[in-house]
């Protein structure tokens, strides 16, 4: 499995917020969102014992697989072997791809309101999960895609860091505005932006 990195930080957006966590980011995407600030190219090839010994080095028991897509390359096997070593998995996928089914926590954040089909093609962006923990949508003031059809215990509404003071001001003015109007969801900021850390 490629690995990207792992990294011991405090989680930044949505439920978990403020929560110590070991952060896996697998290497690998479907999609190329314009925001991004991966680099999918970068890695280091490990085995699934190696990622676990490797978070296991760190206290905290919360970690998150992220990317990239998760969706691409995680399989229940490590999901399991976290497991075994006392930790609580936790997934963050723009949900074009099954999970298995042993993760404890999902975290959907779609990116079809990024990414669009040329011509009569279906949208790869669109998500076919139907369920998750927490929906977290990157919102930048276009209209949001209606995802009803998604059961999610919880709604989160993120402004989009476009690397524009000014834009990303504006930003968050029509996601309280968005947030005051539609009382279901939940304002989740980059904390780890705001703090400067990792």
């Amino acid at each position: 499995m490629k690995i990207n990195e792992i990294f011991y930080s405090l989680q930044g957006e949505g439920f978990y917020t403020g929560t110590a966590s070991v952060f896996v980011r697998l290497s690998g995407c479907n999609l190329r969102c314009p925001f991004c600030d991966t680099n999918h190219l970068a890695g280091t090839e490990m085995t699934e014992e190696e990622i676990a010994l490797a978070v296991a080095e760190f206290p905290a028991s919360h970690v998150v697989i992220t990317g990239g897509e998760p969706s691409l390359f995680l399989t229940a096997s490590l999901v399991d072997l976290l497991h075994k070593h006392g930790k609580f998995v936790a997934v963050e996928t723009n949900g074009t791809h099954p999970l298995p089914e042993n993760i404890d926590w999902v975290t959907l954040s779609p990116k079809d309101a990024f990414i669009h089909a040329e011509g009569e093609k279906a949208n790869p962006a669109t998500p076919v999960l139907t369920r998750c923990n927490e929906i977290k949508v990157v919102f930048d003031g276009s209209p949001i895609p209606d995802y009803s059809h998604i059961a999610a215990t919880h709604q989160f509404l993120q402004p989009c860091d476009t690397g524009n003071e000014e834009k990303n001001r504006q930003i968050i003015q029509e996601t309280i505005a968005f947030i005051q109007a539609h009382p279901s969801w939940r304002l989740s900021l980059q904390t780890h932006k705001l703090l400067n850390i990792r």
